[in-house]
């Protein structure tokens, strides 16, 4: 901004020099041009070179940050890459600790992510409230600039061009007076010229500023949540070790006993659902196979399909078909809102020991007559009523519920067939009692492909 005024300005002053040295009342004005120019470039001078060390002495440092987070990335993805692996051994008891481990290495990894992106974001916002005030800085001078050359111009428009003739010794005079006043409205069109730019300058600034802040806050509830995640994958690790007492026969017991759990839940809610009435009216929901939402996870990765999948066929769903998709993804993987909506409810299902079921859950409504669920979380970071935008953080994904390894399970449903229910609100009454868990007539299950962009 100075390096544009400062040109202009010193145009002004070379041609004010050549075409006024004839005159006292001439060089009355040269000294007031150079003053008026002049005096804000020698003094900010300093100033405006020391603003720009801090300034890139900043901008360094985020530089470095950003080096960090590179890094500290690249290291994230080595852990999910691991727990592919690791993931598959889980039926045994040494390979669902060993999952529980690299799952904590890569949360660690994860919260030291958020610190360096929180860390960045405070610099970044320092760097841009130095420029404002520097800005601002710039602003005040320009419009003291302005508010001189105004009463100059003031002073000299009470003088007709008649009068300014006559009290000049020659024509010659005369002109080099009027030139000299014509410069110095030249000075004022480049002076608001400046301030406007920079007026710009500063509410984009300031815009800028304000978004940072907003990033950091979204940011620090990440970190307060992947903190939680890593407190929840140190409880069921030692949860688990508590249960099996270290034996692989154990452990192979627990997952028998869950399986049949499960199973058992899974026949007495399709049994439910088959009573629920309802009758789909296909204008009230988007047209299948147009894309309304947008993936809920950065990088989805789909481990099963809806409808009847090999595992469905298989018997997994007492003959049923697999009512949602499984996106498989690491726990503690940032789960975002596909859609505009409202929470209608998240719950817990995990909270009822031998409840085997959604664990962490979310259901959504959006506004256009779709609902969405997401189940296994390890951590829910909305509450019922909420506004959610798109792309929102909403939870994270996990391994809670019954789960064979950690993904995301997401049903889409149509907002008017399915409710939101404790268990034992039924006459089939399962292990899960007061548990809450969404219903849905079978009508209302729709494919989540139908409604998502292509992979």
């Amino acid at each position: 901004m100075w390096i544009f005024s400062q040109t202009k300005q010193r145009a002004a002053i070379t041609t004010a020099s050549n075409t006024l040295s004839t005159s006292n009342g001439m060089n009355r004005a040269l000294a007031f041009l150079c003053g008026l120019f002049l005096s804000p470039v020698l003094f900010a001078g300093v100033q405006f070179t020391h603003a720009q060390s801090e300034v890139q002495k900043l901008q360094n440092q985020i530089e470095q940050k950003n080096d960090r987070l590179a890094s500290i990335e690249k290291e994230i993805k080595e852990y999910e890459a691991a727990l592919r692996e690791v993931g598959a051994e889980r039926s045994t008891l040494q390979g669902a600790i060993n999952s529980l481990v690299t799952e904590r290495k890569k949360v660690q990894a994860d919260i030291r992510y958020t610190e360096n992106k929180i860390n960045s974001t405070d610099l970044q916002i320092d760097q841009l409230t130095l420029e404002i005030r520097n800005t601002e800085d710039d602003i005040a001078q320009n419009e003291r600039a302005i508010s001189a050359i105004l009463r100059q111009m003031n002073t000299a428009d009470h003088e007709s061009l008649v009068e300014i003739l006559l009290r000049q010794d020659n024509i010659s005079a005369f002109w080099n007076e009027y030139e000299a006043l014509e410069q110095i409205k030249q000075g004022m069109f480049i002076k608001i010229a400046t301030l406007n730019e920079l007026k710009e300058t500063y509410e984009s600034k300031r815009a800028e500023n304000e978004s940072f802040r907003g990033e950091l806050l979204e940011l620090k509830d990440q970190y307060s949540d992947q903190n939680a995640v890593l407190l929840s994958n140190q409880a069921e690790k030692d949860k688990l070790l508590s249960v099996t007492k270290n034996e692989e026969a154990n452990y192979q017991t627990l997952l028998s006993q869950k399986k049949a759990a499960w199973d058992q839940l899974v026949s007495e809610v399709q049994d439910i659902e088959s009573q629920i009435q309802f009758i789909l009216d296909p204008n009230t929901i988007p047209k299948p196979g147009t894309p309304v939402f947008r993936w809920p996870l950065d990088n989805p990765y789909i481990t099963q399909y809806f409808g009847y999948t090999k595992f469905a066929l298989s018997g997994a769903y007492g003959g049923n078909q697999h009512n949602g998709m499984d996106m498989g993804t690491a726990v503690g993987t940032k789960v975002y809102a596909p859609l505009t909506g409202t929470v209608r409810n998240v719950g817990n299902t995990d909270e009822v020991p031998g409840c085997y079921s959604w664990g962490k859950w979310i259901l959504i409504d959006h506004p256009n007559g779709l609902s969405s669920m997401f189940s296994h979380l390890s951590q829910i970071s909305v509450t019922p009523g909420q506004k959610v935008t798109t792309g929102e953080i909403i939870g994270y994904s996990g391994n809670s519920g019954y789960s064979t390894g950690p993904h995301l399970h997401y049903t889409v449903y149509v907002s008017d067939g399915v409710e939101v229910k404790q268990f034992n609100q039924y006459k089939k009454v399962t292990g899960c009692g007061a548990a809450l868990s969404p219903f849905a007539a079978i009508e209302a299950y729709m494919d989540p492909l139908d409604f998502l962009p292509p992979l």
